[in-house]
């Protein structure tokens, strides 16, 4: 006989909505990971380097979000749990690049800084807001939801580190903002990991109980 349990349902057919607003946020931060990138160069920030990094990070989970979006829930609850841990790594690296940048001591040019930040800002308010509706859903929209909060939260915390680094010329208000972005990552990727394991585990236990 066929089983007929009903404790995990089949895969919904992808939610268009939520489909429109990854690509949209993929988009963004693939813009604003180049934009980082060659701008933390430039300003020899550790704050955009690290954004920047978090933007391109971003965009990956974004991408693999949706290619798993019709997928069962073990499945899309594995990739969540991949992305909680390279949220976590993340965190990890961007505190290894404050080490390095302390022993270099060279400050950041608070000018440069200050106008990324900003234009970086309202690139993740209007990911967050787009993302904002799906915040309570799976453990994969989770892992969106809090990877935006988390990048407009950084990047508030950059334009004050600029103002810091302009008003005082020391690299430190730089170095203190990659450590707060550093864990948000590691706060983030464990919530994203802890949510991603009990749907793991939810999933396994329906399946034996089909069995």
């Amino acid at each position: 006989m066929a089983c007929t349990c009903s404790h995990e349902a089949a895969p919904k057919k992808p939610n268009s909505q939520f489909r429109k607003a990854l690509w949209i946020a993929l988009f963004i931060n693939i813009l604003m990971f180049v934009v980082e990138m060659f701008g933390g160069m430039y300003a020899h920030s550790s704050a955009l380097w690290a954004d920047a990094l978090d933007f391109f990070g971003d965009a990956v989970n974004y991408g693999v979000s949706l290619a798993v979006l019709a997928a069962s829930l073990y499945w899309r609850a594995t990739v969540a749990l991949a992305k909680g841990l390279v949220m976590a790594l993340f965190g990890v690296v961007v505190l290894a690049k404050v080490i390095y940048a302390y022993i270099v001591g060279i400050p950041p040019e608070a000018m440069t800084m200050g106008m990324i930040g900003v234009l970086a800002l309202i690139a993740n308010l209007v990911t967050a807001l787009i993302l904002y509706a799906f915040r309570d859903g799976d453990s994969n929209m989770k892992s969106v939801w809090l990877c935006s909060r988390n990048d407009a939260i950084g990047n508030a915390a950059v334009i004050f580190a600029a103002i810091g680094v302009f008003g005082t010329g020391s690299l430190w208000p730089d170095l203190i903002v990659a450590m707060i972005m550093a864990s948000l990552g590691l706060t983030g990727g464990y919530q994203v990991v802890k949510k991603a394991l009990q749907e793991r585990k939810q999933s396994r236990l329906d399946k034996q109980t089909c069995a």
